[in-house]
């Protein structure tokens, strides 16, 4: 998903070069070769593919996360997990996801090979579809790659969508991401997404936890972002959110915290259209800067922050 254009002029003049180059670049990997690519991005889960290799690293970083996320991720996130009977062994195959899941919510898992245009992505969420990538990131890549693997999207991701309404959150920020396309507000939206749905915590009354599928996925950020001194914590607010940059290549400087699923849906449930001009005619702000107004949970400290630019 490419989330940085600034206007629609911008999003079609730089969209067809960066998918030509990433479809080119799956394509030479092997993750499109001898497989179908349908007009929706969406493959066939070449599940004949999966090497030992594969399932090895599914195995083991399955029984990483899952172990030490207890006590560490949010309720609702276990119970998914549960609820949905993900192997921990094997590749799951998305088929049989999907009869759990379109049982509880109405969601499916959808295959694709990698990175898909945006309007796509939000076609899919705004019908219920998660895309998720089929391929499994190599053995030299098992704590760190650039672009989610299927491990990211499935156990980081589908989870939650066995919760009510985190489900709904997702179909309405698919919808949401259609009207952005249009009014050239595609990078606020997307600071939404990744402060949320990627990186966020939430208060519970054991204390913070983590829903974050970025967070979820990631040994160290799973550690790192309820333990350490470094990074802000501060309460969700959604335009305060929605100026602020983000860390791409770096553990994040700032985590929001919501209190609830239903505060984070009932928060963005409002039509945006009046509120990406109001938040275009005041500052961005750095992914770790605190300002005045915001609810401080704990200021970092600062340390091992790392000196690039944010996005």
């Amino acid at each position: 998903m490419n989330l940085s254009a600034a206007t629609p002029e911008a999003t079609e003049a730089s969209f067809a070069g960066t998918m030509t180059a990433k479809l080119k670049e799956q394509f030479d990997a092997g993750l499109l070769s001898g497989q179908e690519l349908r007009p929706d991005f969406t493959i066939a889960q070449p599940v004949h593919r999966y090497t030992e290799t594969d399932h090895a690293i599914w195995r083991k970083l399955y029984d990483r996360q899952a172990s030490m996320l207890q006590g560490r991720v949010c309720d609702e996130f276990l119970q998914g997990l549960v609820t949905l009977g993900m192997e921990r062994d094997r590749v799951p195959e998305f088929d049989q996801l999907n009869e759990m899941l379109m049982r509880a919510t109405g969601w499916q898992i959808v295959a694709v090979p990698g990175l898909v245009p945006d309007e796509v992505f939000f076609e899919h969420l705004a019908n219920r579809r998660f895309p998720a990538s089929w391929w499994m990131r190599k053995p030299e890549q098992l704590d760190y790659l650039q672009e989610p693997d299927c491990f990211h999207d499935v156990f980081g991701h589908v989870p939650l969508l066995i919760n009510p309404v985190f489900a709904d959150y997702m179909e309405a920020y698919g919808k949401g991401g259609l009207k952005a396309a249009r009014l050239g507000a595609l990078d606020m939206l997307a600071r939404l997404y990744w402060y949320t749905v990627e990186f966020g915590l939430i208060r519970t009354p054991q204390g913070l936890r983590i829903f974050g599928a970025g967070i979820v996925s990631s040994q160290g950020e799973s550690i790192y972002s309820l333990d350490s001194a470094s990074p802000n914590r501060i309460g969700f607010d959604l335009k305060r959110i929605m100026r602020t940059r983000y860390r791409i290549d770096t553990f994040q400087k700032t985590y929001f915290v919501i209190d609830s699923f239903e505060q984070l849906f009932d928060a963005t449930g409002p039509d945006f259209t009046p509120l990406y001009p109001e938040l275009a005619a005041l500052p961005t702000l750095g992914a770790g800067d605190i300002v005045a107004g915001d609810q401080v949970i704990h200021a970092g400290n600062r340390e091992g922050w790392a000196d690039s630019d944010d996005i």
